[in-house]
């Protein structure tokens, strides 16, 4: 039986990744391109996030999941819902409306947003068929329907987040330095943090795992490595609904 999809309920994703050679926080995003079938004018050419339709028979959820893995072949992604956007005039601007009219979208869609984390060098933008490509945060090209105000928003939200959980360990390899961890912080908050006292600071973090390795195939001195436990963090952390009076 075919999947019917709804035509004015999308989701859109918004997926982080972290380059850890540049040491930035990068969005992936999709070229939105389309020329007139009379005479090869250029019509759209920008970039959009990767979302769609969500279809009858799936949650909001597996529907960003769905998406998701269909742009980078990755599943069991930390993922968020943060916001919906239903702004009547949100697909209105005069590019938007020619894609509007060639795709035949609803012009009265909402979206409902999510954002994704990993590591930039999960995904292969080289053989990705949506010709897929990192940009900066900080430093987006110019970008179709209301996507810049959603990426906007949802990192804002990161901002917040990161700091009530440790989310930014999604951004790193499982073996990690306590200047790794400094620079991921440094990247989404865009500030400097005092190095010796993140340090103190991280490493009384009981869920921070010392190891008996040090970093290996460096110029300079190696570092020492640690490992994030869930299972300790989850123990610490357990919520507890009950009143004490």
């Amino acid at each position: 039986m075919e999947n019917k999809l709804i035509d004015n309920i999308s989701v859109d994703c918004v997926v982080f990744g972290y380059d850890a050679d540049t040491k930035s926080l990068n969005v992936l995003l999709i070229n939105r391109y389309l020329e007139s079938k009379l005479n090869n004018e250029v019509l759209v050419n920008d970039y959009v996030l990767t979302g769609y339709h969500v279809y009858e028979n799936e949650t909001l959820d597996e529907s960003a999941s769905r998406v998701l893995e269909e742009l980078t072949g990755l599943t069991k992604i930390y993922k968020k819902q943060f916001k919906a956007f239903g702004d009547p005039n949100r697909l209105m601007n005069e590019k938007d409306l020619i894609w509007v009219k060639n795709e035949d979208f609803n012009l009265r869609t909402i979206t409902v947003a999510y954002y994704f984390l990993l590591k930039t060098e999960d995904v292969d933008v080289d053989k990705n068929k949506y010709k897929a490509k990192w940009f900066p945060v900080n430093n987006l090209p110019e970008l179709g329907f209301d996507h810049q105000k959603i990426i906007l928003e949802a990192y804002e939200d990161l901002k917040v987040k990161c700091l009530q959980d440790p989310i930014i360990f999604e951004l790193l390899p499982d073996k990690f330095t306590i200047n790794d961890v400094q620079d991921v912080y440094e990247s989404i908050l865009g500030i400097s943090i005092d190095n010796r006292n993140f340090r103190r600071k991280l490493i009384n973090k009981k869920y921070i795992v010392f190891l008996d390795e040090k970093q290996v195939g460096v110029s300079k001195r190696p570092a020492q490595l640690y490992m994030f436990s869930k299972d300790i963090y989850k123990k610490m952390f357990q919520k507890n609904y009950l009143i004490s009076i």
